[in-house]
């Protein structure tokens, strides 16, 4: 089986090395030069109008206002008066794994790059995405930077205190950048996976288990929280008396027993106690929303999912819509209390950061960061902190302060070219026209011509 992995993971990288992208500083010969942008400073929420940026070796060596001589550069890009940000960071990522068709792999971490995301945090590891890491790293792969989870730490793979020492310690050694946690852990086991976890020093994230509770994982220390996972059982009374394991769908069924006066006293331990959330509220809206597959099957981004993953997207969203439980009024219950939490969290707690679990139910990858945006926009957050969970706060998160996050000399050449202004209105990030990652640029041309050969890629496979 390793020999299979390695050789799909090898055919993958050959594939990802020749996606189609403009030259790097080094194939064109000088300095690469940016010109006539407005560049968006996201820390601070300001724009910087009529700048250029000078790129050498993949990283920022100048930014400077717009001048007229553009003599000595080897290659120069016109920006149009497009605004230039750092690129995005999709906090809740999945990467397809072996046995998944080495093209497929491909397509998923292009279409991440396609809308405007040039960093991911897979939440799901596997072995090959060891390999993938390295080479988007290096520069093999055309690929956004990955970082990557172990594999999934769940009921099923640590049900004994034993069980989680080990995975622990050997995920830990194998070079995974964090753990996955997953529901159905008993909480004598996730005690363990903590205390090894915390010896090993290696960071866990993901969901809180049913056992495990709220506020112990803040207690515990998690790198993030993700989906709000939790917060929702977090505010049902112990008086009430319910089964926790009763609470559904993210706590849907608790919906009605949530008290928000215990809200205050949940997002100020997560500040406490330095815990990010990635809300990925887009899942919720598209997977467990009332809204029918068809309609969401229409919109454009679907073509360029195949056929099988979206026939099992809309045979999941039928077993919860047709499942006797399912009631659309307190759906647009829970749903406010969603948006209330995630509000919350921004304003007292520690940090959000965007994320939208793709390819999951619905989101395809990149453009499902889009619909996380809109989805913090209607939980209130202001625009430019909205930018911010996308771009600078990741960097802190991961140490990469001094790496990507803001277009400054010195960093990494990690940047996006959009149309219009995002601190008006974060949505211009649907309208990408260029994106650059360790040098390599993509226009808005080549952008879509790729995205098209994916398009009729899956559309030879459709009914």
């Amino acid at each position: 089986m390793k020999h299979v992995t390695f050789f799909s993971v090898c055919c993958l990288v050959l594939l990802l090395g020749g996606c189609q992208g403009g030259p790097s500083p080094e194939q064109a010969g000088g300095d690469l030069l940016i010109r006539n942008v407005h560049l968006v400073d996201v820390e601070n929420g300001r724009i910087l109008e009529g700048q250029q940026v000078v790129i050498d070796s993949g990283r920022i060596s100048r930014i400077e206002p717009l001048a007229a001589d553009t003599s000595g550069y080897g290659n120069i890009i016109d920006g149009g008066g497009g605004y230039l940000m750092p690129g995005l960071t999709e906090m809740h990522a999945h990467i397809p794994s072996p046995p998944a068709d080495p093209q497929w792999i491909q397509d998923a971490l292009f279409l991440y790059m396609a809308g405007g995301v040039t960093t991911i945090r897979g939440m799901l590891g596997h072995p090959a995405h060891l390999e993938l890491r390295e080479a988007a790293e290096s520069g093999a792969a055309n690929s956004p930077r990955i970082i990557t989870s172990s594999p999934s730490l769940n009921g099923n793979t640590v049900p004994t205190p034993e069980a989680a020492r080990t995975l622990v310690s050997q995920y830990a050694a194998e070079g995974y950048d964090f753990l996955k946690i997953h529901p159905g852990i008993p909480r004598v086991a996730f005690d363990t996976l903590v205390a090894t976890a915390r010896e090993a020093g290696i960071p866990f994230a993901g969901h809180v288990p049913v056992a495990v509770g709220i506020r112990h994982a803040l207690e515990s220390g998690y790198a993030t929280i993700d989906h709000v996972d939790g917060y929702l059982e977090g505010l049902v009374p112990e008086s009430d008396g319910v089964a926790p394991d009763q609470n559904g769908f993210f706590g849907f069924n608790f919906t009605d027993l949530a008290d928000t006066t215990n809200l205050a006293g949940l997002v100020a331990l997560t500040r406490e106690k330095q815990v990010w959330v990635v809300p990925t509220q887009s899942l919720f809206e598209r997977w467990f929303a009332p809204t029918d597959a068809d309609s969401l099957l229409a919109q454009p981004e679907m073509r360029y999912m195949p056929q099988a993953i979206k026939d099992g997207w809309a045979s999941t969203k039928a077993q919860y819509m047709e499942s006797p439980q399912w009631d659309p009024q307190k759906w647009e219950r829970f749903d406010r209390l969603r948006l209330q939490l995630i509000y919350r969290l921004y304003r007292d707690g520690y940090g959000l950061l965007l994320g939208s679990d793709a390819p999951q139910v619905f989101n395809v990858p990149g453009f499902s960061l889009h619909h996380e945006i809109a989805g913090m926009q209607r939980a209130g957050i202001p625009h430019a902190e909205i930018l911010r969970m996308g771009t600078l706060y990741p960097a802190r998160f991961f140490g990469l302060e001094g790496e990507i996050g803001t277009l400054e000399a010195g960093k990494q050449a990690e940047c996006i070219l959009l149309g219009s202004n995002p601190l008006e209105d974060p949505g211009a990030i649907r309208d990408l026209r260029g994106v650059m990652r360790q040098g390599r640029w993509m226009d808005a041309h080549e952008l879509e011509e790729n995205l098209e050969a994916i398009a009729r890629r899956y559309a030879q496979n459709s009914p």
